[in-house]
């Protein structure tokens, strides 16, 4: 399969810039993937496509504010320093714009409670620094850190919140899982009030989900790594339902790939943790999950491929020219599509 297969046309005005103001208040595109057939709706109906006994996994990963914005101590000029990995203790792999004025040595400070020693100079203005702080450095770091957006959106956020779930629990992601964006709160109250069954797993979004695909031939992309958790709790909710012939949908792609990874490796839905870098694309035969909930994903992207093997490249790409027509938003803070 070449890359260009996975390729459309998708001009700026497409692209959401700012999230909606009420989370499921969002356009909402069912797609059958059985028969192609389109329908639209509001997020908020997505209690209609749902019944009792159905499962949706959510991602529960918490974003972590990872933009830091400081100055050299001995120039003044300014240094932003993106957290990509932690290395050991308070030694920290970051990206560094304008990375070129650094070198061993360097001091940068973020904060009066916060700055960072350049240790180590690597490739493409990656970095390794140790921070020097008082405190818990989380804590710091969610206090006076920006979040990490996608190079595809250009306006500030006014509410940080408004790039992490309303259920978002463990630090440690560069990016949202951007499907679980539409919910709210109420919305997840009146879904478990209808029967519908709610579990949780952990995908720590690193900023590889944005690297483009550079070879003509997909398969021989390597796909970036990610580490996850399926915990003790939803693995036995996630077998009863398999057991009882009952649906599975996963909420974004990143509780698939955990999913899928899974039932791959083990076989089964068991307690699990570990790294995963499966990579889907049409071909693949789902073995965990009946449907998905997901975004509108960029031209050529990993993504757009994992969604084309669930339904066909054909039907994924017909439903991108028709939420066009229909106005759809694209992208993190776009529009969702429910592939069931």
């Amino acid at each position: 399969m070449n890359i260009n297969d996975f390729d459309y046309e998708l001009p700026q005005k497409y692209i959401a810039q700012t999230p909606i103001k009420n989370r499921s208040d969002s356009k909402l595109m069912i797609l059958n993937k059985e028969n192609g057939s389109i329908e639209h709706t509001q997020f908020f109906n997505i209690k209609n496509y749902l019944k009792k006994g159905d499962v949706l996994v959510l991602n529960d990963t918490k974003v972590l504010p990872a933009r830091l914005m400081g100055k050299k101590e001995e120039t003044g000029a300014n240094i932003e320093v993106l957290l990509l990995k932690n290395i050991e203790s308070d030694l920290w792999e970051c990206l560094a714009r304008p990375g070129k004025r650094l070198h061993i040595g360097t001091v940068i400070d973020f904060s009066d409670e916060l700055k960072c020693v350049v240790k180590e100079k690597l490739e493409d203005g990656i970095i390794r620094v140790e921070f020097i702080y008082e405190g818990i450095f989380l804590e710091i770091i969610e206090r006076i850190g920006l979040m990490p957006l996608p190079p595809y959106i250009h306006e500030s956020l006014k509410e940080q919140n408004r790039y992490q779930t309303v259920y978002a629990k463990y630090l440690g992601s560069a990016a949202a899982p951007t499907a679980g964006l539409h919910f709210t709160k109420e919305l997840l109250n009146e879904l478990e009030n209808m029967g519908i069954i709610i579990c949780y797993v952990t995908l720590h979004v690193g900023l590889g989900t944005f690297r483009p695909v550079e070879v003509d031939d997909i398969k021989n992309h390597h796909m970036h790594s990610e580490y996850y958790e399926l915990n003790k709790k939803t693995a036995e909710i996630l077998s009863k339902a398999k057991k009882e012939n009952r649906k599975i949908y996963a909420v974004g792609t990143t509780s698939t790939r955990v999913l899928e990874t899974v039932m791959n490796k083990e076989g089964k839905f068991k307690e699990s943790h570990g790294i995963t870098d499966i990579f889907i694309y049409p071909g693949y035969k789902f073995l965990a999950i009946d449907g998905l909930i997901t975004n509108f994903h960029l031209p050529k992207s990993t993504l757009l491929m994992l969604v084309s093997a669930l339904a066909s490249r054909e039907d994924i790409l017909h439903a991108y020219e028709v939420a066009k027509e229909n106005n759809y938003r694209f992208f993190s803070f776009g529009d969702a599509m429910f592939i069931k």
